[in-house]
Parts: structure tokens; sequence; C-alpha cells
């Protein structure tokens, strides 16, 4: 039976696919926007807006939390950025858009992104 069966398993091993979230998560706090398979991108959704939500409330262990899981530091600043862009938002901190499938192997492909911006500070 597959009762409470979040994601697949991608083909991977635990910690093979555990790195390959840990790197999309990294990515998407890096640019603000990725675009990777359907499959992949509805995994990743949860894991990053737990992770905002840490980053909204600002103690040590939230920080240490994130600093284990984010692999770069500007990752980790960017995150913190959406989380104060996304201060008044009580969740739903990630969109999903569905593209159309890959050329290759035609695997449905998404864009996902943060839907609160940071503001720039460049004038």
């Amino acid at each position: 039976m597959k009762h409470n069966v979040k994601h697949g398993k991608f083909g991977r091993d635990r910690d093979q696919r555990r790195a390959l979230f840990r790197a999309l998560i990294t990515s998407l706090c890096e640019h603000g926007k990725i675009e990777t398979t359907l499959t992949k991108a509805k995994a990743i959704k949860p894991l990053t807006e737990k992770l905002l939500t840490k980053a909204k409330k600002d103690t040590l262990a939230n920080i240490r939390a994130i600093a284990s899981y984010v692999y770069t530091d500007s990752a980790r600043k960017n995150l913190h950025n959406f989380a104060k862009a996304a201060e008044k938002r009580n969740g739903g901190y990630i969109r999903i858009y569905k593209k159309g499938p890959r050329i290759s192997d035609a695997a449905p492909m998404a864009v996902i992104e943060f839907v609160d911006k940071p503001e720039s500070t460049s004038k």
C-alpha cells in the first residue's frame, strides 16, 4: 500500500534524493526562480516553505537549521530576504507554473518561484 507517500523516489536512494532536494532548494534560493520537472517542483515545494517559515522566525536554532540544509551562504541570505518580503503571508510562499514537455524525453516541465520578491536595493 502507498499510504502517506509525499513524493516519488526519483530512481535514487535516500542520500542522493536528499542531496538533489538540497541542491534544487539552494538554486531556488539563489536565483528566486528555477525550471525543473513538475514532480521535482512538487516535491521541493513543502520543504522550501518549511525553510522559509523557519527563516521568518530569526532565532539561533532556526538560523543553524537553515545553514545545515542550504549549501551556500548567498542562498541563505537570499532566503532571509525572501522571508522578510513574505512577513505578512501565512503560507503559500511558493508558486509553480506548468510549462510544456521537455523536447528530449517529453517530461512535464515547471517553473517554481517565490511569490513575494524582496525589494531591490539598487537605485
